[in-house]
């Protein structure tokens, strides 16, 4: 019954991901206004589901950290309004042509971005994920497949209810926005085996969920959301500069993915800088777990397991090792990183360039906190995801990560000779 039932609301995504995806983009913008100021007339409605969900939460025992990515507030639900309207004014993605040739034959080639159809994204915690998908995707031309954690199924519920509702009255073509409903984890389950109704799955949340829907899928899938994220403090650092940094990156929500997690510190300049770093960092309420060397220079910092080192803590913990240089960094950070953000404090511009090149991440700074990785702050207006793999997107995936190509091909009456081309290698299809 429930495989049924998941079923039934993608096919409805897909059929109505036909009409969408040929919406004039002026009703797409205007529908996306509509569902901003539904947001801000239901607010009291939305805030109520949302307290329920924290409340089972906090009985439940769930840490604190994970309770700040659940609860709204009247501010985030303004923030999530803004977002849509930050969305409606992008330019529109679909139609833009990236390449056109006439070929000697008389042929023209034009390619242009099309929707990718039907998205299915399944995440755990922050509601205004659901608001920021259904945002980007209508306005990609895209249909959407939603499935929140359970923790957050209230809450969920009552925003894709009302957002999808002030869609279909703008003219959003119904059955566009599904959101699963049900508890079962089971769920997740058939989502993953939904090949030729969901064209691509997108999950976000902790790394158990990434690797269960990477290894189990049989919808093509982009990887988001894992975040191992470094701040390297060279020996040409500003130490008040990179204190100020650190900070940002560990404290201001040390539950989201471009927190920082670990700490790496040229051996110059250790013994000055992790002093002042720990008063700080102490203050804030922040555990620290270190090296031999880092517990040589802090005497009271607890020793860092190897397992912390390939620890997401989405906590107020941070594991700190100190470095012989920035080689010694950079094969940390490509060992133990997963792709998202790194960072780099330093007044030494040749050394910031090498790093910037040589770590392996979507995203890496120059003196700044990874805290910025998102699409939001990027200017995409909201994101779906921070995607850490290499093929279709990385980074902050906005618009333009959830189109893809289609080729037109003008002719006049052309017809292909039988002479194989020189870059003919197909042997299935025939060509």
């Amino acid at each position: 019954m429930m495989e049924q039932a998941v079923r039934a609301q993608a096919e409805a995504a897909k059929e109505a991901s036909y009409a969408l995806a040929v919406l004039r983009s002026d009703v797409r913008d205007a529908a996306l206004h509509a569902m901003a100021a539904a947001l801000t007339e239901h607010a009291a409605e939305i805030l109520h589901e949302n307290a329920a969900d924290v409340a089972d939460a906090e009985a439940a025992g769930v840490r604190a950290s994970y309770i700040d990515r659940l609860r709204l507030t009247s501010e985030r639900i303004h923030a999530m309004a803004e977002g849509l309207r930050l969305t409606a004014a992008l330019p529109d993605p679909l139609g833009r042509e990236d390449y056109a040739v006439r070929r000697p034959n008389g042929l023209e080639i034009h390619r242009v971005r099309v929707p990718l159809g039907v998205v299915g994204m399944i995440y755990e915690a922050r509601p205004n994920v659901t608001a920021d998908a259904i945002g980007l995707c209508l306005k990609s031309g895209n249909a959407v497949l939603l499935r929140g954690g359970s923790d957050a199924l209230r809450s969920n519920a009552v925003i894709a209810d009302v957002l999808s509702r002030a869609a279909y009255a703008a003219g959003i073509p119904v059955g566009a926005v599904q959101m699963l409903a049900m508890k079962e984890r089971s769920a997740v389950d058939v989502m993953t085996h939904l090949t030729g109704l969901l064209d691509v799955l997108i999950p976000r949340g902790g790394a158990g969920l990434i690797r269960h829907i990477v290894e189990s899928s049989s919808v093509p899938v982009i990887e988001t959301g894992s975040g191992i994220c470094h701040i390297y403090v060279d020996r040409g650092a500003d130490l008040t500069m990179a204190c100020r940094i650190v900070r940002n990156a560990k404290v201001s929500r040390p539950s989201v993915c471009n927190a920082a997690e670990t700490l790496l510190v040229h051996r110059d300049v250790a013994a000055a800088f992790l002093p002042q770093m720990a008063e700080q960092l102490r203050a804030d309420g922040v555990e620290l777990r270190g090296c031999a060397e880092t517990c040589a220079i802090l005497s009271d910092v607890a020793a860092a397991a190897q397992e912390d080192w390939a620890t997401e803590y989405g906590d107020l913990i941070l594991s700190v090792r100190v470095v012989a240089d920035m080689d010694a960094a950079l094969r940390h950070i490509n060992r133990y990183g997963t792709g998202h953000s790194e960072a780099i404090v330093t007044n030494d511009i040749r050394t910031a360039h090498t790093f910037q090149q040589r770590a392996d991440a979507s995203t890496v700074y120059v003196n700044a906190s990874t805290r910025f990785t998102d699409g939001f702050e990027f200017g995409f207006g909201a994101e779906i995801g921070i995607s850490t793999q290499k093929l279709h997107a990385r980074g902050p995936m906005g618009l333009e990560a959830l189109t893809s190509t289609k080729y037109l091909v003008y002719g006049e009456g052309q017809v292909r000779e039988n002479t194989p081309a020189p870059s003919e290698t197909c042997g299935g299809c025939g060509a």
